[in-house]
């Protein structure tokens, strides 16, 4: 896909699933960026097609490969929405070469974070577990509130996705739960409740509760529940197209395009760190 020679030029991973397919309608709809390539996984049967025909925008002479390192070497950066196996190969490439990589991936593991950490020193990486600009923002009134009310209030999170999604809880209840521990100033993975079942005793005051439902076509909706003495704040965010989350994607891109290595966050991009 041609662009001007000062556009931001991206590489979409996991170009045949829904996402990808999103993004690669996003970037086509976006000033200031060009679709330097499409990968998708060795055995997927999307190999060799036209990305703009797979997403739906008519021929744009972009083929869906398999060599992700080939495409690379033409293009500022690679976003990818994909299986955290494959964030790990990704950010191998990204760090090699000293591009921008743009994760919106979850279900990372505490040692598959630790490798992508360390492709941050080559890599200019931001990394989210939603790039939407309203849960952002929602994640950072979840922060505020929690650190304005005591543990009276039971921090609970709820979210909802559609019936094909393989990790939970979510990335984005994942990273609502840190904001909300972030405010309380405690580690959330010493107080995260992910399930309950059978007899589990009285709920232990500053705990932060998880619940995952699955079903459908949901997109994607979260809850961020304050549960105090006579009364309950509720703050939610819920997603009707994936287009919001590509959006967000781009906009990192952007943003990452000419900054140095190191990994970031959407409330870097967004200017949220100290609300």
């Amino acid at each position: 896909m041609a662009g001007s020679g000062s556009d931001m030029r991206v590489v979409i991973a996991g170009a045949g699933g829904r996402m990808g397919r999103t993004l690669i309608h996003a970037v086509a709809q976006t000033k200031g960026m060009a679709l330097a390539g499409a990968v998708d996984a060795p055995d997927s049967a999307v190999i060799g097609r036209d990305a703009g025909e797979l997403a739906g925008l008519g021929a744009n002479g972009v083929k869906i490969t398999a060599d992700a390192a080939a495409v690379l070497q033409g293009a500022d950066g690679l976003i990818e929405f994909t299986i955290p196996a494959a964030t790990l190969a990704f950010a191998e490439l990204t760090a090699a070469a000293g591009k921008v990589h743009i994760i919106g991936t979850t279900g990372h593991s505490t040692e598959e974070e630790a490798v992508i950490a360390k492709a941050a020193n080559r890599a200019t990486i931001v990394k989210a577990g939603n790039f939407s600009m309203g849960v952002n923002l929602l994640a950072a009134l979840v922060k505020r509130v929690a650190r304005t009310l005591n543990d009276d209030y039971d921090i609970e999170i709820l979210e909802m996705h559609h019936n094909k999604k393989i990790d939970a809880p979510s990335g984005t209840a994942l990273m609502l739960g840190r904001a909300a521990a972030e405010g309380r100033a405690i580690d959330l993975a010493q107080r995260s409740v992910r399930g309950r079942d059978g007899m589990t005793g009285a709920r232990c005051a500053g705990d932060i509760g998880f619940a995952s439902l699955r079903g459908g076509t949901v997109v994607g909706d979260h809850s961020a529940i304050f549960a105090g003495p006579a009364e309950r704040i509720e703050l939610t965010h819920r997603a009707e197209d994936r287009m919001i989350f590509a959006r967000g994607a781009l906009h990192a891109a952007l943003w990452a395009r000419g900054r140095k290595p190191g990994l970031y966050a959407m409330a870097d991009v967004l200017g949220l760190k100290d609300v």
